[in-house]
């Protein structure tokens, strides 16, 4: 199959990029400069120069492909709906794969799966007008599919890198939010990599929770990254004043306690993930 794929120079974009050549598929990627076409190029696709806000680079690319898959990170819901809707015009009745995300749920009472109310931090609140807007494509003959992924690890753990291992390391102590009780809906990133593959044949409205099992506690995952980045477990808790200050309005998403199952994307699409312990994960480094 004949795929676009935007974001493909980042963390998660390299990894899908490999397994969909790996599936067979041909994939072109955007790039939006010489760094981003060498890394796209390096994990097997054809660079297509331009940005999010090139709809015109957006459209033609999307209309050369039978199918698209949308991972780059749009800095607004205004530029995130201009280019699903650039791509999804191209497409036409193509597969159109959009990222969202779990942190759209909120706090969670008890195991919740893609039909849970959402009541998202403010970080993503902007999320529900896109993903309404994608979904009503499904009604006008369009082939719409959200995949909503957990906090990913694996790789260079991104954000976990970023906000807390990094951090860390400066203070001598992987922080925490305040008892670090709340529970993480994580996801390894070479696991996404396959679910984003599997969604290509997912029928049109589909939505998609992409998260392993165990959720472990914010607390296990800093003392499991402490233990990794050599800080032999040392932990320190943070109110969420203070981790506000430090990290911006991404703490109120990661102070947010989640258990969430991906029992429809194993059950319709024969998602299988091979990892199962992030901990372990974590304390390798």
């Amino acid at each position: 199959m004949r795929i676009f794929l935007t974001g493909g120079s980042g963390y998660i974009g390299r990894a899908t990029i490999a397994e969909l050549v790996r599936q067979g598929h041909t994939v072109e990627a955007l790039a939006r400069s010489e760094q981003a076409a060498q890394a796209v190029t390096g994990a097997g696709a054809v660079e297509v120069r331009g940005g999010l806000a090139d709809l015109d680079v957006l459209n033609h690319a999307a209309a050369r492909a039978e199918a698209v898959i949308h991972l780059a990170q749009a800095t607004s819901a205004e530029m995130d709906l201009a280019a699903a809707t650039a791509m999804q015009d191209g497409v036409g009745a193509g597969t159109y794969v959009h990222t969202g995300g779990t942190w759209v749920y909120g706090d969670t009472d008890g195991v919740q799966d893609e039909t849970a109310p959402w009541n998202p931090p403010g970080v993503v609140a902007w999320r529900r007008s896109v993903e309404d807007a994608v979904s009503a494509r499904a009604g006008e003959g369009g082939r719409p599919v959200i995949v909503q992924p957990g906090l990913l690890y694996g790789g260079d753990n991104r954000l976990i890198e970023h906000f807390f291992v990094a951090p860390g390391k400066m203070r001598g102590a992987v922080p925490y939010i305040g008892d670090g009780a709340n529970r993480w809906g994580l996801v390894h990133i070479d696991d996404m990599a396959t679910l984003y593959a599997a969604a290509l044949s997912a029928k049109a409205g589909s939505v998609y929770i992409g998260v392993g099992e165990g959720h472990p506690t914010m607390k296990q995952v800093a003392e499991a990254a402490a233990r990794g980045a050599g800080l032999d477990g040392r932990t320190v808790s943070i109110t969420l004043e203070q981790a506000r200050a430090e990290m911006g309005p991404v703490a109120d998403a990661f102070a947010l306690d989640q258990r969430l199952t991906s029992a429809k994307a194993r059950r319709e699409l024969g998602w299988a993930p091979t990892h199962g312990d992030p901990l372990a994960t974590f304390a390798r480094g």
